[in-house]
C-alpha cells in the first residue's frame, strides 16, 4: 500500500542523480542533518533541474519516486543559503505541474481567529 510522507522537504542544492535508496538516505543523514527513517519525504533535483527524486520511508522500507522532464525545467531557484526548504503538498503538486515555486506576494485570505469566536474573521496582511 502506498502511504505518502507526512512532510516534504526540498533539498535546494543540486544532487547527483546516480544515487538511489542508500545514497539518498546518506545525503539526508550527512548533508541535511535529518533522519531518513522519520517518514518525511525528501525531494532532490539535479543541477540542470530536469530530474527529480523523492525519497521517503513508509514503515517497512524506502520508497524512491522519480520524474524526468523531456522538455523544460522544474521551477526551483538556484542554490540558496539554506540546504533544506519545507514544501506543502500544494507546492509539490505545483512543482510537478511546471509552476515556479517563487512566491512574490501572498494574497489576502480570511481565517477564523479562535480567540474571537465563529462570527469574527481576520484578513491576512
Amino acid at each position: 500500500m502506498l502511504t505518502p510522507p507526512r512532510r516534504l522537504w526540498l533539498c535546494t542544492r543540486a544532487t547527483d542523480m546516480r544515487c538511489s535508496f542508500d545514497g539518498l538516505a546518506a545525503l539526508v543523514r550527512r548533508h541535511l542533518g535529518r533522519d531518513p527513517l522519520s517518514g518525511q519525504g525528501f525531494i532532490f533535483i539535479n543541477r540542470r533541474r530536469t530530474l527529480m527524486k523523492l525519497l521517503y520511508f513508509d514503515g517497512d522500507g524506502y520508497c524512491v519516486w522519480s520524474k524526468r522532464l523531456e522538455q523544460g525545467q522544474f521551477g526551483v531557484g538556484g542554490a540558496q543559503a539554506q540546504a533544506l526548504e519545507s514544501l506543502s503538498w500544494t507546492q509539490f503538486a505545483a512543482l510537478l505541474e511546471g509552476l515556479d515555486l517563487t512566491i512574490r506576494s501572498r494574497r489576502k485570505r480570511w481565517h477564523k481567529d479562535p480567540r474571537l469566536g465563529v462570527e469574527a474573521g481576520i484578513m491576512d496582511r
